[in-house]
């Protein structure tokens, strides 16, 4: 096998990147083949499953080698690099918690590999609190979250490193920056919320592994208390068990620290529990199920207000969202009061209350997205009446709704477009007014870009809507285009701004987002008409997407590649294997490709609400229908295929990348390549500045290379940007 590396290596240099079958790392073909339910599914590559096993790594080793000395002869790498920090952004992109008189937001400068979180105290002295490059100067550790006491006098802080299991909770004094507790272990994916006074808090843990069944894949979180000070040994469970092994809680506490709400939600489900317990005792608080998602089938998301009466934001017989109340002692919906009714062109994205002393009455901020456009407007807090819209600086996308606490005037968003990195405004009720927040992002150079929507059918008569983003000058005849898709877990696509797309664009590419079934972009409904027994049609959509860019002239099949991430990287996977003919390259990164054993890898277990489940007859079909490992046919002339994502992979797992590699190496029938880009310290969603610019360089160096994309003239048009009105 190495003479046969080498061999590739310098032929695969000396023809640009183009591979033949013949010259990729042997692997062996398996004759695992399992029947389920009478049905024969074959899995030649299931060896590659064991990461730690010698003939994996060595086999990882030679692809690594392989995609190397592919990039070597792509052609404009440096342009691309050039092209990516032009547009590139740095700052606060975030909008700030603020707790007392201290305002806490996390900072990103231009070079840094990891943000850091400041403090800004009342008169606008701002300070470092945390610099994760001085706890680990390699940049492989990052600033997860923080958790800042109701009185801002203490922050918990998580970080995390790259792919490493663990994930501990430290505790800051804030004035000193001294550590005062933990860390407390297994916190990953955490939820916490701070009693008044800063002395304890409820958090959410995994259950230690001396404790499981060997071999115990199932997330086994649980509630705890913790006494700041107090060893965590001794943080009593006060909610979960064993009867739900696979949930997420959310955790919410009350202004008067009398009353704990909990979520719990299996997996990433679409409908969840709500649990209200009354704090008499820290340790045993007297939980009542107010909530049963069983029965509603809906999202439930609980706020407090004064009093303790309840604000709920809920999916609850309106898809798009609606907002409502409900008196502590409520159980179920039929007692819930409507506040702020549905709107069914416009999902509901958040809302926040705004009851400061200073103002008049008290409101509610609510942000909606019409046809991805969001909108902010403001209600009378006690009857929902609406005030009025709120003006916002562009066509754009409003996100992470924020405001003091407690009993704030003020409110803080990011705001982004195709053209304006995540920056940070705040709107003062008192006043009316809506400034830039000081130290937000800034990018390097913001390209022309024209930015519009447009309507396709789908193939059973489906309006989809898909985000187109071009040059802002016209021009006639199709342009390379990469085709951007997510369509899972009722995520909606919206107009953010991408470096990558940016770049893209301003090399004279068009970048375009199919907004498929299975994501948010109509609510609920529109989730529900892509997930489980209907993925298919997400599927469908995005190809038929591809079909309508190319039907009309915008681009052609040999200008076309495609790009997903995680559960994006099933949906393009699964595209390109089913209509290969529509591509000339196809970018998956960190993504599901064996359908049938999706739930044994990373939190796959916990996703059985969103694909299906093999452990069941008629939802293995749903699965081997699409699953794009078990769809590789032999002798297909496939696309070029990028596989990229962490060499380690605790979220999906990194077996779908190489399995799906190795059958597609061994069944192409065409020249185009296919690699595998593995990367180390990183994470699945997640890394540092440096990696996330390799990366994106290199999807836009490969995507370039097999659509005859070439930023060689982009420089010269990065100005101001033109966006239409949806």
């Amino acid at each position: 096998m190495p003479q046969c590396l080498d061999l590739l290596e310098t032929w695969c240099s000396a023809s640009g990147g183009v591979v033949a079958r013949r010259f990729y790392p042997a692997a062996w073909r398996g004759d695992v083949v399992e029947s389920l339910f009478g049905c024969s599914v074959s899995d030649p590559y299931r060896w590659l499953e064991d990461g730690t096993d010698t003939r994996v790594r060595a086999w990882a080793a030679a692809q690594d080698r392989l995609f190397r000395s592919c990039r070597a002869g792509w052609r404009d790498g440096q342009l691309w690099a050039s092209l990516v920090d032009q547009v590139s952004s740095s700052g606060v992109s975030e909008p700030p918690m603020v707790r007392g008189s201290v305002m806490f937001l996390a900072e990103q400068a231009r070079g840094d590999e990891q943000r850091r979180l400041l403090v800004v105290d009342g008169v606008g002295n701002r300070r470092v609190l945390v610099d994760p490059v001085e706890v680990d100067p390699s940049g492989h550790t990052g600033l997860y979250a923080w958790w800042p006491s109701r009185e801002g006098g203490r922050v918990a802080v998580q970080m995390e490193v790259a792919e490493q299991p663990g994930s501990d909770i430290l505790v800051l004094d804030v004035r000193t920056g001294e550590v005062v507790d933990g860390p407390l272990p297994r916190a990953r994916n955490t939820s916490l919320a701070w009693l008044p006074g800063g002395d304890a808090f409820y958090y959410v843990s995994r259950v230690p592994d001396e404790e499981l069944v060997p071999g115990d894949m199932r997330l086994q979180r649980r509630v705890r208390l913790h006494r700041v000070g107090s060893p965590w040994q001794d943080d009593v469970v006060v909610f979960g068990g064993d009867d739900a092994p696979d949930h997420y809680y959310g955790l919410t506490v009350s202004g008067d620290g009398c009353f704990l709400a909990v979520t719990a939600m299996a997996g990433p489900a679409s409908h969840n529990d709500v649990y209200l317990g009354e704090i008499v005792d820290l340790e045993v608080p007297c939980f009542v199920k107010i909530v049963d998602g069983g029965t509603t089938r809906a999202r439930v998301l609980p706020r407090f207000l004064a009093g303790n009466d309840l604000l709920l934001v809920t999916d609850y017989q309106a898809p798009c969202g609606r907002v409502c109340v409900a008196r502590r002692g409520d159980v179920g919906p039929a007692a819930w009061r409507v506040l702020v009714a549905e709107d069914s062109q416009a999902p509901l994205d958040e809302c926040v209350v705004l009851d400061g002393p200073a103002l008049p009455r008290p409101l509610l901020l609510v942000a909606r997205a019409r046809h991805g456009i969001s909108t902010l407007t403001s209600h009378d807090l006690a009857t929902g009446r609406l005030i009025s819209g709120l003006p916002l600086p562009g066509a754009g996308v409003v996100s992470s709704l924020r405001t003091d606490i407690a009993r704030g005037h003020r409110a803080w968003f990011s705001y982004c477009d195709a053209t304006t990195p995540p920056t940070i405004y705040r709107y003062d009720a008192v006043t009316g007014e809506i400034e830039q927040e000081s130290g937000a992002t800034t990018a390097g150079h913001a390209p022309e870009i024209r930015s519009r929507s447009v309507r396709y059918r789908a193939g059973d008569g489906t309006e989809v809507t898909m985000l187109l983003f071009t040059p802002s000058e016209e021009r006639e005849g199709p342009r390379p285009t990469l085709l951007y898709g997510y369509g899972s877990f009722g995520m909606p696509m919206r107009p953010w701004f991408f470096p990558a797309a940016a770049a893209w664009v301003s090399a004279g590419g068009t970048y375009a987002v199919a907004c498929v079934r299975g994501g948010g972009e109509e609510g609920r409904r529109w989730h529900d008409a892509g997930r489980g027994p209907h993925k298919h049609r997400a599927i469908s959509d995005f190809n038929d997407a591809a079909a309508w860019l190319i039907d009309t002239g915008l681009t052609t099949r040999d200008q076309l590649a495609i790009y997903g991430q995680s559960a994006g990287g099933l949906l393009v996977t699964a595209a390109a294997t089913q209509r290969p003919e529509l591509y000339a390259a196809v970018i998956a990164e960190g993504p599901l490709c064996d359908m049938v054993r999706y739930e044994n890898f990373g939190l796959g277990c916990t996703w059985s609400d969103e694909f299906g489940t093999a452990s069941q007859a008629e939802q293995l079909q749903w699965l081997l229908a699409y699953s794009p490992y078990h769809n590789v046919e032999p002798g297909v002339c496939y696309p070029a295929f990028l596989l990229a994502g962490a060499s380690i992979d605790l979220q999906t797992g990194e077996a779908h990348a190489t399995k799906m590699c190795a059958a597609l190496q061994h069944a192409t029938g065409g020249d185009r390549p296919i690699l595998m880009r593995r990367e180390p310290d990183t994470a699945h969603a997640a890394s540092s500045a440096s990696k996330e610019r390799g990366l994106n360089i290199d999807v836009l160096a490969f995507a370039g290379q097999y659509t005859g994309l070439s930023p060689m003239a982009a420089e010269k048009s990065l100005r101001k940007a033109v966006v239409e009105p949806y």
